[in-house]
């Protein structure tokens, strides 16, 4: 495998890697991290899970890796411990909307009202948007006073939520296309368990035997 990490693998319908010209049509998010020794920033979507996420935070802690999570407001509301347990374990949270919405199918008013209402009980300056959209209308919008948000996107998408991906490709995504800085995606959710489960362990174990170290978003 490590012959193979100069490849960039596309799938049928997602890049893995976001191509540069989407970078360039989407201005004032975060796509990457630093790159400072080595660093890699796992982030995780969707959650909390009360199965998937306990399991996501004690392969976390067998590497001494921290991580971050957008949460989705009404699962906190669900599962408030679990929701403080990722803080307390030294994550960092971010805002994934209060019901997981898309802004093209709800309006960018509905869409805001939505983020507003994630914003009373997630406590964090950052956001990311589900399913990656949005416009830079909103970007603008939700970093201005009131709501004072950042909006983080990512580097590699490791596509666990996809049910036609094999678990083992799933890894491959994410071994042969991160490096150091990278904002990397998995999700701690029921979908997209099976292809996390197997893939999370396994590349944590790759990257720390190659000196990375995961470390939260600010």
């Amino acid at each position: 495998m490590e012959k193979e990490l100069k490849h960039i693998i596309l799938d049928m319908f997602y890049p893995v890697r976001n191509p540069f010209w989407v970078k360039y049509l989407l201005r004032g998010v975060t796509w990457n991290g630093s790159n400072r020794d080595g660093v890699v920033y796992l982030t995780f979507d969707d959650g909390p899970h009360p199965e998937v996420t306990p399991f996501v935070l004690e392969e976390l802690n067998k590497f001494n890796a921290k991580a971050t999570f957008f949460c989705i407001g009404k699962n906190v509301q669900e599962y408030p411990e679990l929701y403080k347990r990722i803080i307390e374990e030294g994550h960092a949270v971010g805002n994934h909307t209060q019901n997981h919405v898309n802004y093209k199918k709800i309006g960018e008013k509905a869409f805001l009202k939505d983020v507003s209402e994630a914003q009373k009980i997630i406590d964090s300056s950052l956001f990311r948007p589900p399913y990656g959209k949005i416009n830079n209308f909103l970007v603008r919008q939700l970093s201005a006073p009131g709501y004072g948000l950042k909006t983080i996107m990512w580097s590699v998408l490791s596509g666990d939520f996809d049910l036609n991906l094999q678990p083992q490709k799933c890894l491959e995504h994410v071994l042969l296309n991160t490096r150091a800085g990278d904002i990397v995606v998995f999700h701690d959710s029921e979908k997209a368990k099976p292809r996390l489960g197997f893939a999370l362990p396994l590349a944590l174990k790759y990257w720390k035997e190659r000196g990375f170290v995961f470390e939260k978003l600010t």
